[in-house]
């Protein structure tokens, strides 16, 4: 099972992403499932440092994928329109591939 978070500040903005796992809706490197799911987190990555200047963190490895952006770029446009598109894209795609992929939305937990 490939598990997708897309994670929400206490202000309920985006604020990260993480996948662990495989689809394993076909051999690796052709599984379409997984490819298009790693295709559409890559980009929001490239999207947010290439298009809109921001620092990312993260690790971009299969089946272990995370990035998280800035506070102070969370109410940016652009910002909430790249991840925003990667989360409803992927929730599209876990919908047509249930059992195999999961997209979950979270509340990060209020760190003191």
């Amino acid at each position: 099972m490939l598990d997708v978070r897309f994670r929400r500040d206490s202000r309920d903005r985006l604020s990260s992403v993480f996948a662990k796992g495989h689809a394993e809706q076909g051999e690796p490197g052709e599984d379409i499932a997984c490819a298009a799911v790693s295709a559409l987190l890559q980009a929001a990555w490239v999207g947010l440092t290439d298009v809109a200047h921001v620092r990312v963190t993260g690790r971009r490895e299969s089946g272990d994928f995370s990035m998280r952006w800035p506070e102070e770029a969370r109410d940016r446009e652009d910002v909430r329109a790249i991840v925003a598109t990667a989360e409803l894209a992927i929730g599209q795609i876990a919908a047509q591939y249930r059992g195999a992929i999961r997209s979950v939305r979270e509340i990060e937990a209020e760190t003191p």
